[in-house]
């Protein structure tokens, strides 16, 4: 299995996961596009990987912005030649109970989730499909996309229905050698992660030691956090899987949190 000049797009890709994910394909030979809300930070983690300017690239992408994915999309196939991954990344989180939830964070969560997942996919799948040589899609779901805590009813559902939506695409895709998968990490340590975690211990009512040890670390079977190159390593195995063997389905990565 190998990545040897094959192009990705990961979005969300100037930080945390999606920034690791970034670097693993290139150390396994892709070209990545560094698609991110953040084009200054976007262009810095691509010269930042490859200052050759040769495989990498930034790209600007705002994912709820149909129009500038589509562009987006469109440039990268235009400077490398194609588009053979993609890796539906970014995303953010919102705390708070349904009753005090406000439907513009609501919308805003659901939108940059699933419609970005959306919109991404679409604009990928039509190189895909026109190149005739198959691909892989691969979203960032979370060990929330099987199971369900308390503050995080927009995130579960959109987690939730990103499995549903590679579902879809594993279906659709077959016949064009195209694969979905997706990867539903544990908690991991990053900047993401780490502003829930005043925000739950102010929730719950209890410290910002029992949230990591008794609320995001509790159930797995050595106390430790997922980490961005265990999920990095796992975008590889996925994005390099040669057959349809594993297509449309999810892969837990939690050191044990949700054992399936």
């Amino acid at each position: 299995m190998s990545l040897q000049d094959k192009v990705a797009v990961v979005t969300g890709a100037a930080s945390g996961i999606g920034k690791e994910i970034a670097r693993e394909f290139l150390a396994n030979g892709a070209k990545v596009a560094i698609a991110d809300l953040n084009i200054d930070a976007a262009n810095a983690t691509a010269l930042e990987f490859d200052p050759s300017g040769e495989r990498a690239m930034g790209v600007a992408m705002n994912v709820v912005d149909e129009a500038q994915v589509d562009a987006g999309i469109d440039a990268v196939a235009a400077k490398f030649g194609s588009i053979d991954v993609l890796v539906s990344n970014a995303g953010i989180q919102i705390v708070a109970p349904i009753e005090e939830f406000k439907f513009d964070d609501w919308k805003k969560l659901l939108a940059i989730h699933l419609d970005g997942a959306f919109l991404t996919t679409r604009a990928a799948l039509r190189h895909m499909y026109a190149q005739g040589k198959g691909g892989s899609v691969i979203y960032m779901g979370s060990v929330h996309s099987k199971e369900a805590s308390v503050l995080k009813a927009p995130y579960v559902t959109a987690k939730h229905g990103l499995i549903g939506l590679a579902k879809v695409v594993a279906k659709e895709g077959a016949k064009h050698g195209v694969r979905s998968n997706v990867i539903c990490p544990g908690f991991v340590r990053t900047p993401l992660v780490d502003k829930q975690i005043p925000e739950q211990a102010k929730e719950l009512g209890i410290s910002e030691d029992d949230v990591v040890h008794k609320v995001m670390l509790k159930d797995t079977v050595d106390g430790e956090f997922t980490t961005v190159d265990d999920v990095a390593r796992t975008a590889v195995f996925l994005a390099a899987f040669p057959t349809n063997a594993l297509t449309g389905q999810s892969i837990v990565v939690s050191h044990g949190w949700f054992m399936q």
